[in-house]
């Protein structure tokens, strides 16, 4: 038998309830007899949804369009007697009763001829003669036919009402048995419910590959990994949700005075957003594959990871990870090299006759060394075009992808790890690998992938060990550097801070020009327990991409700092000796006065001038040796003159030794100068660290 429908049809328009408890109109788009349902379509931020609704959800909240009750009375059945009837769609044309009322068995519709056991005393109650009804008349064939179908549509709605009654038991019983299969001895049962009921109110549209690539001269993505082993281990929630293709959400357990536990919901934008699922591929596809084509044409990209330790940076710069085997095919060093190879084959740039070389270094506590070259340490020059040159980095000369397979490998197999309160094998250096086209010797394009050091290091800033200082603090001051050089960039101003720490400053050619692109991967961990490191990754990301995104406001974000420049007047009087990093050390602190206080300033600046001071004692250290090599040669010639003559010239030995005692007392007497004052560093850098806030702004 038929569905009923009442007045339902293709192009009715409907009021229905949404999940999240939202009520609003909907159109009909078709109708659904085998599950009795109807189909329903509306258009919500610019996009068209549906969802599949049942008869009763809708009538309930529609009666206008639900089957209607008429009265149809049998013609011997008095006027308050009569049969409730439902009316059909409009195409089927019949009448159905939902209810028959029958107070006896006489009321049925049947001849007049056939009750003859009706009774005196019936006759005897009935009202006057003025208003008694006319004598009934013989139903006709039509109307028995009609009463027949209106018995058939009766058995229909009670056999529909039946399927529904057992379809909300089969769903209870789903429901319980959900429930009984959630393990409720997860330490954070409660805030596991909250975030799954948030969940389940979400409409989600995650990216796929029928998205469109948009240019973007800064791109800034986040990439979410899956809890790994060790957090499903400790039975870690999952914290992060990620409905669309740009939006990222992060449910914060929060506490109320009274201890109620609640969740704050923060949502995020960015260009695009990666979910755990997300492959390598994927991620390269839109974010890295873009700026390959750049180097082509003469110019400078830039692709890099952020995030904290263990948040995936080097999965996916470096490639997947079996165990610790990582296979280096698989990551955007690689995809973007095979793209490279590629389109050297391609008609346009075949011609140019371009070569391919490769660098990998690593900068480690404000230091360069090469990682294809035993890990020598490398010195960072302007030269006299005030062009960046890494005196002494190996530029390998790659013919396929395989090559560059081998150079990552080795590059990865020497970087500096370490042990850290996030991780047991924490990245403590930035890792710089340089993709480079030549033409006839000269630079075409450069393409920079970088996996940076875990940002939570970079709160590390007053910790009792100095090495861990020192590493936290050029992570922090270099992460620092790079946000307000990607900013500059993005406004085209006229200066960029690159000197402000030794990462910016090697890649300074990748901020100038107007044939530069950056693009940023940001990588977050899904646990509860990264909770307060992911938001701090997506703050980070999100300063970023915000200066991109409303271009009314970039003349107004570009004003310094007042109240900052004020907290840190004190601090001129020892710029005596200014030299440019310091400039742009102090106006990176003045740009960033949230993250920077005056205290984390000044230990800045000492660290700075600790690394400085390093360098050069160092580099007059190395002097002394070399010269103390050509003082033993001349005292053994001046030795072998008093053995070997009898009658020597004392004259001459006592002149020639003054003058090499002269030479070693002015040269050592220099050097011990440079070592006192660079314990003297030593000591303000500790002092300095001892003076930090210990509420110090959040990490990057």
């Amino acid at each position: 038998m038929a569905v009923v429908f009442g007045k339902l049809a293709v192009g009715t328009y409907v009021e229905i309830k949404r999940s999240d408890g939202r009520i609003h109109e909907a159109m009909v788009t078709s109708l659904n007899e085998d599950n009795e349902s109807v189909t329903v379509e509306w258009i919500e931020n610019g996009d068209t949804k549906g969802k599949e609704i049942d008869l009763e959800s809708i009538f309930t909240l529609n009666p206008d369009v639900g089957p209607d009750e008429e009265i149809v009375r049998s013609p011997e059945t008095p006027p308050t007697t009569g049969v409730k009837v439902n009316k059909i769609a409009k195409n089927r044309g019949t009448i159905a009763p939902s209810k028959i009322d029958t107070p006896s068995r006489d009321s049925r519709v049947i001849p007049n001829q056939a009750r003859p056991h009706q009774s005196q005393h019936a006759e005897s109650v009935l009202p006057p003669p003025s208003q008694q009804p006319q004598p009934p008349q013989a139903p006709t064939q039509q109307q028995l036919q009609n009463a027949r179908r209106k018995s058939n549509c009766v058995k229909e709605v009670e056999k529909l009402q039946e399927k529904r009654e057992k379809r909300r038991l089969q769903q209870q019983e789903l429901r319980e048995k959900r429930a009984q299969e959630v393990d409720t001895t997860i330490p954070n049962y409660e805030i596991m419910c909250m975030i799954r009921d948030f969940r389940a109110s979400l409409d989600y549209r995650p990216l796929t590959t029928a998205d469109l690539i948009e240019e973007h001269r800064i791109c800034v993505c986040v990439r979410k990994r899956p809890l790994n082993r060790k957090e499903l281990t400790m039975k870690d929630l999952d914290v992060i949700t990620i409905p669309s293709k740009d939006v990222v959400m992060v449910h914060e357990p929060k506490q109320k005075v009274d201890l109620t536990r609640f969740l704050e919901n923060q949502t995020f934008r960015f260009d695009y957003a990666f979910d755990e699922a997300t492959t390598n591929e994927m991620v390269y596809r839109f974010t890295a594959r873009p700026l390959v084509e750049t180097i082509f044409e003469r110019g400078m990209a830039t692709c890099f990871a952020y995030g904290q330790t263990g948040s995936g940076k080097t999965h996916t710069m470096g490639g997947d990870f079996s165990g610790k085997n990582q296979d280096c095919s698989k990551g955007i060093y690689a995809l973007a090299a095979r793209d490279v190879f590629l389109m050297l084959k391609k008609p346009n740039y075949k011609k140019l006759e371009l070569q391919v070389y490769a660098t990998f270094f690593e900068i480690y506590s404000g230091k360069v060394f090469d990682l294809l070259n035993r890990k020598t340490k490398l010195r960072v020059l302007e030269d006299r075009k005030q062009q960046v040159q890494v005196v002494g980095l190996q530029e390998k000369e790659v013919k396929c992808t395989e090559d560059v397979l081998k150079l990552i490998e080795v590059g990865n197999s020497c970087r500096t790890s370490g042990q850290t309160s996030a991780n047991a094998h924490s990245s403590r250096s930035h890792a710089v690998f340089q993709i480079i086209l030549r033409r006839k010797g000269k630079l075409h394009g450069k393409f920079s992938l970088i996996d940076l050091a875990g940002n939570e290091r970079g709160a590390d800033t007053s910790s009792a060990d100095r090495q861990t200082r020192l590493e936290g603090a050029e992570i922090n001051k270099s992460l620092l550097a790079l946000k307000e050089c990607i900013r500059a960039l993005g406004r085209n101003k006229p200066h960029t801070p690159f000197r402000a720490s030794k990462l910016t400053q090697v890649l300074r050619d990748s901020f100038i020009g107007e044939n530069s692109r950056t693009c940023m991967i940001a990588t977050i961990s899904p646990g509860m327990t990264s909770c307060e490191n992911t938001l701090n990754t997506l703050r980070y990301a999100n300063r970023v991409k915000e200066l991109t995104v409303d271009h009314n406001q970039v003349m107004e974000g570009g004003r310094a700092n007042i109240h900052a420049v004020n907290q840190l007047d004190f601090l001129d009087e020892d710029w005596q000796n200014s030299s440019p990093q310091r400039d742009d050390l102090k106006l990176l602190c003045e740009q960033n006065e949230e993250e920077v206080s005056p205290q984390l300033f000044s230990f800045h600046e000492a660290v700075s001038q600790l690394v400085e001071m390093e360098e050069q004692v160092l580099e007059d250290h190395r002097a002394v040796f070399q010269e103390s090599i050509r003082w033993l040669e001349d005292e053994k010639e001046l030795l072998k003159m008093t053995e070997e003559e009898v009658d020597y010239d004392v004259e001459s030995y006592a002149t020639q030794l003054e003058k090499i005692l002269d030479q070693k007392i002015d040269i050592l007497t220099e050097l011990r100068d440079k070592v006192k004052s660079f314990r003297c560093a030593l000591q303000e850098e500790e002092k300095a660290s001892k003076q930090i806030n210990p509420k110090r702004p959040r990490a990057l």
